[in-house]
């Protein structure tokens, strides 16, 4: 392995994630090329973490989009302060200089920021913005977000371009509920999360929850990953192993046993007909499979 790539992969561990060579080679990649990075797999795979890493590894803001259907552009990018316009026209009274008055209510002062201009606009160095989910929003918006990544500028009607007075390190991720288009991918590095093998998920709920015992944390990891091979309506993913993982610590539990899985199952599967379907002999044979 490369130096440059093994000391972001110390850098993300001592974060608290655990990265194998693909995934410390884009993030590496991606901050030292200036592209967005564009992450892709199941939900809970870990990608949204790798931006909130990124941003404690470069002591930087993290700007989180979170993308939703029907998002629109002011919502995104910025809005105006219509209230306070308001009271600033009433406190100018009816003598007011028309032309002045709009020059005023249409500053800066009067500027909502919101994620993509805030990324943009931030002074103290550049900030990572992470623009999560964005299968969820929908093609026009996908068209619009294309074009603040491709020049880092926007231009808003009243006041002008504003471009980026540091360029932001952009992470995008995306569960494939929707496919992304041709353009948006060309414009990003590419990276797609699996789910841990057992190995790697040891490792993590070690790293993550170091009061479990290893004992614990292999059957952990072994139960989790003899789940997600059923077919379940929502598969667990790491978030929901680190949380199992502290709750069963907090019980005191050295290791597994069918009573105190069934009684915390609501820690890893979330849907009803996940845990209906999954009878108590059911759970007996995997905890046992799992020591």
């Amino acid at each position: 392995m490369r130096p440059e790539i093994r000391r972001i992969q110390e850098a993300m561990e001592k974060e608290g994630y655990i990265a194998e060579a693909p995934i410390a080679t884009a993030v590496y990649l991606a901050k030292e090329m200036r592209k967005p990075l564009l992450i892709e797999g199941d939900a809970g795979v870990g990608k949204t973490e790798i931006a909130k890493i990124l941003a404690r590894m470069l002591d930087t803001e993290l700007v989180r989009l979170q993308c939703y259907e029907g998002l629109d552009v002011s919502t995104a990018l910025y809005e105006w302060d219509y209230p306070r316009q308001m009271l600033r026209v009433r406190m100018a009274g009816d003598e007011a200089d028309p032309g002045g008055l709009e020059h005023v209510i249409f500053s800066r002062d009067y500027l909502l920021e919101r994620p993509l201009l805030s990324a943009i606009t931030r002074a103290q160095g550049p900030a990572v913005l992470l623009v999560d989910e964005v299968d969820r929003a929908d093609d026009g918006f996908e068209a619009f977000l294309l074009e603040v990544l491709s020049d880092f500028q926007v231009t808003i009607p009243e006041l002008g371009t504003i471009r980026a007075e540091h360029v932001p390190y952009v992470i995008l991720t995306s569960n494939r509920s929707r496919e992304i288009g041709d353009a948006l991918r060309r414009r990003c590095l590419y990276l797609y999360i699996e789910h841990p093998d057992f190995e790697k998920e040891v490792r993590i709920v070690q790293s993550r929850v170091p009061q479990a015992q290893t004992r614990l944390a292999e059957q952990i990891a072994r139960f989790v990953q003899a789940l997600r091979r059923r077919q379940l309506a929502r598969s667990p993913g790491v978030a929901e192993t680190i949380d199992w993982a502290q709750a069963l610590v907090r019980l005191h539990c050295d290791e597994l046993d069918p009573e105190t899985v069934r009684e915390t199952l609501g820690c890893v599967l979330k849907d009803h007909s996940d845990s209906r379907e999954l009878s108590g002999e059911e759970i007996a044979v995997l905890v046992e499979t799992a020591g």
